[in-house]
């Protein structure tokens, strides 16, 4: 009896050391980081940032022993399922394919993408709005306006051509009495210089002047519209807008994906930020897409990036997380503990104030 005792004893403890193995021996765990700030900058020597201050109290709060090894946003992924690494600590948006390859903390942040383009230059504004004046249904309405100011100044030195030859005179200089006349009443200028007395010609003139008052009231909105049309084609209301046109994201992100799963036809991948900004910059391509809170703190601060600017826009909500090798299960509970306790504190709201940033 005590034999078979301590034989399931000796077979319960067995199982509980290997059960807990992948987590049992925590010696210094490897840390992978690629710059993105504002969650991670580089300053000289120093790191800086949301993500850093946050592993920093973390694995202080913990006693973890760690070192920081630089890498690539793609290598530093692959390292981490391969395991060769054992925490990432950028802000990695949590997705099913991720998930299957590495463990995930419970999220930090809530963010979304967005677009930034590259403001258009004085000239093209101008060509822009020249271009504008010559769109189908301008050019259909000048032309009407055209024949009714015709039609009409025909119509008065018809008319007045007998009863009023000093302002209607013979021939065609009379006919180009009547159009003179005829576009000066259309367009409320009245110089006066010349008016119908007959009957006929007073009728004429009624019809003009309060049909010509409608005619010009739509021409002016359809001028407006169209002068609006290609303001909304410079600034999109939409990613949709740029379905078509070559846009630029990160390779392996979660935007990327997004992009190519919403069917964007032309997609340019960069390796990073810096990149694809300058990507952009250099009129490589029309947009670039990615995390909203990057975006916005490198061009706010990097002067070589003044000519971009950010759209007002917001799609494919993330959320935010620290990745570990898939052995760290014991490890990956006790800091996504850590980090809800964290984010309940009033020192969380004052860092993310500080780096501008606002929960969604």
């Amino acid at each position: 009896m005590v034999k078979r005792l301590l034989v399931i004893f000796l077979s319960v403890f067995t199982f509980f050391a290997f059960a807990q193995k992948p987590d049992a021996t925590i010696d210094t765990l490897t840390v992978g980081y690629d710059l993105a700030p504002p969650f991670i900058i580089q300053d000289n020597e120093q790191l800086q940032g949301i993500n850093i201050w946050l592993w920093q109290r973390i694995a202080n709060d913990l006693n973890l022993e760690f070192k920081m090894v630089p890498m690539g946003f793609t290598p530093m992924l692959d390292s981490l399922e391969a395991g060769s690494i054992d925490i990432c600590i950028n802000p990695l948006t949590i997705t099913s394919e991720r998930n299957r390859k590495m463990l995930f903390t419970d999220s930090f942040y809530a963010s979304n993408a967005t677009i930034a383009v590259a403001e258009i230059s004085s000239i093209q504004k101008l060509l822009q709005f020249i271009k504008s004046f010559f769109n189908l249904n301008f050019l259909k309405g000048l032309m009407l306006l055209l024949l009714i100011i015709f039609l009409f100044g025909l119509f008065a030195w018809y008319f007045e051509r007998k009863a009023n030859r000093e302002h209607f005179r013979k021939g065609y200089r009379g006919i180009w009495d009547g159009i003179w006349w005829s576009a000066v009443t259309l367009t409320t200028v009245g110089y006066g210089d010349k008016a119908p007395i007959t009957r006929s010609g007073k009728i004429t003139a009624l019809v003009l002047m309060f049909g010509g008052l409608l005619f010009i009231s739509g021409l002016t909105a359809s001028i407006a519209s169209s002068l609006t049309l290609e303001q909304l084609n410079s600034n999109p209301d939409g990613f949709n807008e740029f379905k078509d046109k070559p846009v630029g994201s990160i390779t392996n992100s979660s935007t990327a994906q997004f992009l190519k799963d919403h069917f964007f036809k032309d997609i340019e991948l960069y390796d990073g930020v810096i990149a694809g900004l300058n990507g952009l910059k250099d009129r490589e391509i029309e947009a670039f897409v990615y995390d909203e809170p990057i975006l916005k703190y490198r061009i706010q601060e990097d002067s070589s990036l003044t000519s971009l600017r950010v759209l007002p826009l917001k799609f494919d909500v993330q959320f935010y997380a620290f990745g570990l090798a898939k052995k760290r299960v014991v490890l990956e509970q006790k800091i996504s503990q850590r980090i809800l306790e964290i984010m309940e504190t009033r020192e969380w709201q004052v860092l993310l104030n500080e780096y501008g940033l606002t929960e969604l």
